[in-house]
């Protein structure tokens, strides 16, 4: 999330849709087109991973910024698929499990919309920035 809340060029490419964010819980959806598809037409796996750090980043920074800090940035994703999907759309609900001054674990359940059933199963650890002229030197 840039620091006016405008989604990113990545956001809108992918086609993920940000629906609530807080710093205690962020929803978004993304429907599934053949961009997001592997070779064997199941959605390919990184598009949950960012779909997973995408939502937890925004709630990590929501949660920055209320603290007088700057943003987040995601240090380790790990993601869990536990049921193939091919189509439709894919909803993802993040919360975090711990919320540090420096550090912060957010999971987030990715369900399909059609039936309710878990797709993946993801963890974000991420690090708060207080001073953003660190980053990327």
């Amino acid at each position: 999330m840039s620091q006016t809340g405008a989604p990113s060029t990545f956001i809108e490419a992918m086609g993920m849709v940000i629906e609530e964010v807080t710093a205690e819980s962020v929803v978004g959806a993304l429907t599934i087109d053949d961009r997001h598809l592997q070779p064997m037409g199941l959605v390919h796996g990184g598009v949950y991973a960012a779909l997973a750090e995408t939502l937890a980043s925004y709630g990590a920074t929501q949660w920055a910024i209320d603290h007088g800090s700057f943003g987040a940035v995601g240090l380790s994703n790990t993601t869990d698929f536990i049921r193939a999907t091919r189509s439709g759309t894919l909803r993802a609900e993040a919360t975090p499990l711990h919320q540090g001054r420096n550090q912060h674990l957010w999971q987030v359940v990715t369900t399909r919309s059609e039936d309710g059933k878990v797709s993946a199963l993801t963890r974000v650890r991420l690090q708060i920035v207080h001073d953003p002229t660190t980053l990327g030197g």
